[in-house]
């Protein structure tokens, strides 16, 4: 499949400075050159003498410090530091010591000057008898220094209480606090003399590291304890200098990730697009879509529905072994950025099953790779489709047959609905496909295609459009306008807030009929059945039989959930608008999830990189918001109801 407009996204941020080789000294020039920078409102990466590494993102009133011992070299605890705005990492050897003092005096001074006050934050592997008794040998354990005045500061306690939330091999982090003369790495000199830290306002926090990320006498690295510990390291020292910040300076960021790094290096735009390339290669949901649904239908009804159908797919635009070793190959662990790695690797791990389940489509192994995307129906959400199923009408009630729009005057409203965004960003480029090998209508690429027999009521047709271009159009435009080519390619799980938000568009805008809901809940019956064993015919039985649906109904609720193999994907429809209703009614905000695609579970790293600077608000907001009726019943969902009231209101 042909790669659709990969977007003009910045592989490196703007501005960024070309990092130099590494030099032999830390000399006085050097350390101008560098302050020259820091105090022109430029961004800092310089190698330094023996693999050190100095980065300053931006101005912040902190510093991040480690010094390497000199006797073992631990890369582990030095990669703890990487990825956040202002850190240093320099050899530890005497010969470097007044230099390095020297140049970390150099910039609390400069920064001081802006801020009133400056922090040194320090970290280093601590000695194993400095945790001795603490129990099991891998629970995470920090030991955090203070100057005697500091010891019960705001900063310290918040360090303290952000770092006893980390949790590693299932064990929580043991912490301690502790007054001290020198808080910073044992048998090291303090980094900013004692007189000029009194004038400019210099405190220190140093964190001492039991190391259960790696083997102390080997040097064997255990990667996945080492993640775990910079992402929760790296929000500890974030919430800790940004109660410093507005305690101590005279700088008031408005959230912790505001002091996170602005600006990403180029591996990570390197990484985004060639995740995103290989997203782009194939399309999942037409792959395991059959192309025969017409015949497959009549067949089926012309045996009676006794014999289960035969399903044909188009053939795969890619070949999954060889796209999965590419996928491999992808250096997602050299991104130091702990949020980002952590979503970039969530996100690899959800296309190599997508691959596996192409690889298994049309045998049992496929329903296997669903569970593992999709999840099992849960009790709570099968009961509410049972109930659904058996208190919803039908029929509408109160409506009369209405008008039916074929395929052709679907389109062209559909067609005008794009043409509304197009208008307001010209980078719109969507259109619409009219196909007799896709069941129904779908989002594939920003495209809307639809089966050349739909057939549309009238009454749905604002509904559809506010769920197919009003959600997920605008969605993956929105994404694209954004520096990450991940937030409209859809990140790892994203189909149920988004699926949620489209049936919520239909309610909004008064198109979400009884019988539309209970055909979401259908789809959820129908994959609780599939997963306890049932074949296509008995499944197809129960809806026609069971709860009434008609026959072409029960067919195509029936063929989208044992497309493949066993898709599940139908089941988050209902999930999401559950879900999504509890988190509005919880003072959740709407229009961020606009932003692009993604799931519930990403919001938190959604407002991180919006805090950072990185992400902005979307620049498409559904034309839908602007009638009013629309955003009273939105208002009402904010206030908070349940599935049950919102059935009630149809």
């Amino acid at each position: 499949m042909a790669k659709k407009n990969q977007s003009n996204h910045p592989k490196e941020t703007p501005g960024t400075p070309e990092v130099l080789s590494p030099p032999s000294e830390v000399s006085e020039p050097m350390i101008a050159a560098i302050i020259k920078r820091l105090e022109a409102g430029k961004s800092v990466r310089r190698k330094l003498p023996s693999g050190g590494y100095l980065h300053l993102d931006h101005q912040v009133p902190f510093l991040l410090v480690y010094r390497r011992p000199t006797q073992v070299t631990s890369p582990a605890t030095e990669q703890l530091l990487r990825g956040e705005a202002s850190y240093l990492i320099i050899d530890g050897r005497r010969r470097l010591n007044k230099s390095t003092v020297t140049l970390v005096s150099a910039i609390g001074e400069s920064l001081a000057k802006s801020f009133g006050a400056f922090l040194i934050v320090e970290i280093w592997s601590d000695q194993a008898e400095v945790f001795a008794g603490i129990m099991p040998d891998f629970r995470p354990a920090f030991r955090i220094l203070t100057q005697r005045s500091d010891a019960l500061s705001s900063s310290a306690l918040t360090l303290k209480r952000a770092l006893s939330r980390i949790r590693a091999q299932q064990t929580q982090a043991q912490v301690t606090v502790t007054e001290s003369a020198r808080p910073w790495a044992p048998g090291l000199p303090r980094l900013v003399p004692a007189p000029l830290a009194r004038r400019i306002g210099c405190h220190y926090l140093g964190i001492g590291i039991r190391p259960v990320y790696e083997d102390v006498e080997t040097g064997e690295t255990f990667p996945l304890i080492q993640r775990a510990l910079h992402r929760g390291l790296g929000r500890a020292i974030r919430r800790a200098v940004f109660k410093f910040t507005r305690d101590q300076t005279t700088q008031r960021p408005p959230h912790y990730h505001a002091l996170g790094p602005h600006s990403l290096v180029k591996l990570v735009w390197k990484v985004d697009r060639e995740l995103a390339e290989i997203t782009a290669d194939f399309d999942f949901l037409l792959s395991v879509t059959p192309i025969n649904a017409d015949q497959a239908w009549s067949t089926f009804k012309r045996k009676r529905f006794e014999s289960e159908p035969r399903f044909i797919y188009r053939p795969l635009p890619v070949d999954p072994a060889l796209v999965k070793r590419q996928l491999y190959r992808i250096p997602i662990e050299k991104i130091e950025d702990p949020a980002l790695e952590a979503l970039f690797s969530a996100q690899r791990m959800e296309l190599e099953r997508k691959l596996t389940m192409l690889s298994d489509r049309g045998s049992r192994r496929f329903l296997y790779g669903s569970l593992q995307l999709y999840g099992r129906v849960d009790e709570q959400l099968l009961a509410t489709a049972r109930h659904i199923l058996e208190h919803v009408p039908a029929r509408s009630r109160g409506k009369s047959a209405v008008r039916q729009l074929d395929a052709v005057e679907f389109a062209a409203r559909a067609e005008a609905e794009i043409k509304y965004y197009r208008e307001r960003d010209p980078r719109v480029w969507s259109r619409v496909e009219i196909r007799d090998d896709v069941v129904g209508m779908l989002v594939s690429h920003g495209n809307l295609l639809l089966n050349s027999r739909q057939k549309v009521a009238e009454n749905r047709v604002e509904a559809l459009l506010a769920h197919e271009i009003g959600t997920h159009v605008l969605t993956y435009f929105n994404g694209q306008a954004q520096p990450f080519h991940q937030l409209y390619a859809g990140l790892p799980g994203y189909e149920e807030l988004q699926e949620g938000l489209a049936v919520l568009a239909e309610y909004l805008t008064g198109g979400l009929t009884g019988p539309r809901l209970r055909m979401l809940a259908a789809r959820v019956l129908a994959a609780s059945m599939i997963t306890e064993g049932a074949g296509f015919t008995e499944v197809f039985r129960k809806l026609d039989d069971g709860y009434g649906f008609s026959q072409k109904m029960a067919f195509n609720i029936t063929l989208r959930i044992f497309r493949g193999g066993g898709l599940l994907k139908d089941m988050v429809y209902l999930r999401g608008l559950m879900r999504l209703l509890e988190y509005l009614g919880g003072g959740g905000a709407f229009e961020p999830l606009l932003l692009g695609k993604f799931g519930a579970d990403h919001l938190p790293i959604i407002r991180e990189l919006q805090w950072r600077k990185v992400l902005s608000a979307p620049s498409l907001k559904p034309r839908y918001l602007d009638n009013p009726e629309v955003t009273a019943r939105l208002e009402i969902v904010c206030q908070g109801i349940t599935l049950q009231d919102l059935v009630k209101r149809i």
